[in-house]
């Protein structure tokens, strides 16, 4: 047989022989040991994961039942402001721990200004409460969008480790390179597990931002209209017992 046939064949045989071992021996202690092996990307991605659950648990938190929260106050408040009783209006939004009642008492400090006005100081104060619900949320688009360069990084640099030791110990083939390869593709598979996790959960978040904003929208046109009601049927001048015109309210 010629030399050449035969170096070949016995690189083949090798090949075949080093996967066979890699494929049988593919278990959880494997992926760990090449977790491992890859320290430089998978350590810091099994940071940011960790940085990545801690903000999506306090976000889902802050928005449970807002929305539900939301509606049963703006319905309360405005079943005040209808009977006029706004003491009693202010004393709810006091005692309230939703976002949108800190927007409510802004309002019920101004009197007797500009519908465009009072629309206006609403508009600013629900956009400073919105911002705030979304605080977070760039930390997971931050971590979805770099992990899988990351984990590109710790691939290119695991094969360049591969080659290198192919080229150190002077012989080629599969069965040289298999397990640094392996090795360097785990960090890819890392940084792209951690991006689609961080990028579902940082999309599902400003969903839910949005909508508990758009709630926040409709119950300050409520609050409004409320408002005007109590001004269109108040005496002139005087708004159940309150100084009125020209100037904020003391909370």
């Amino acid at each position: 047989m010629d030399p050449a046939t035969e170096t070949a064949a016995q690189t083949a045989v090798q090949g075949a022989e080093a996967l066979a071992q890699y494929g049988s021996s593919m278990d959880a202690g494997t992926v760990l040991h090449m977790l491992n092996q890859a320290w430089l990307t998978t350590y810091p991605m099994a940071v940011a994961s960790v940085i990545a659950v801690a903000v999506i648990l306090e976000r889902w938190w802050r928005y449970r039942g807002l929305e539900r929260s939301t509606r049963d106050l703006t319905r309360r408040l405005v079943d005040l402001l209808v009977k006029r009783d706004l003491s009693a209006a202010r004393a709810l939004c006091e005692a309230s721990t939703t976002p949108i009642a800190k927007v409510f008492l802004e309002g019920l400090r101004w009197k007797n200004i500009a519908l465009e006005d009072l629309e206006s100081v609403l508009a600013t104060s629900r956009q400073e409460t919105v911002t705030e619900l979304r605080r977070g949320l760039w930390i997971l688009g931050t971590i979805g969008s770099l992990a899988p360069f990351v984990g590109l990084f710790g691939t290119v640099i695991g094969i360049m480790r591969a080659f290198h030791q192919m080229a150190t110990e002077g012989s080629g083939g599969f069965a040289v390179v298999a397990a640094g390869i392996s090795e360097a593709l785990i960090a890819t598979a890392a940084g792209l597990g951690v991006a689609i996790f961080a990028l579902l959960f940082y999309n599902y978040l400003q969903v839910r931002a949005g909508g508990v904003g758009n709630t926040f929208a409709r119950a300050c046109e409520r609050f409004v209209q409320a408002l005007l009601y109590v001004e269109s049927g108040a005496p002139a001048g005087q708004t159940n017992g309150e100084v009125s015109r020209g100037h904020p309210l003391p909370a």
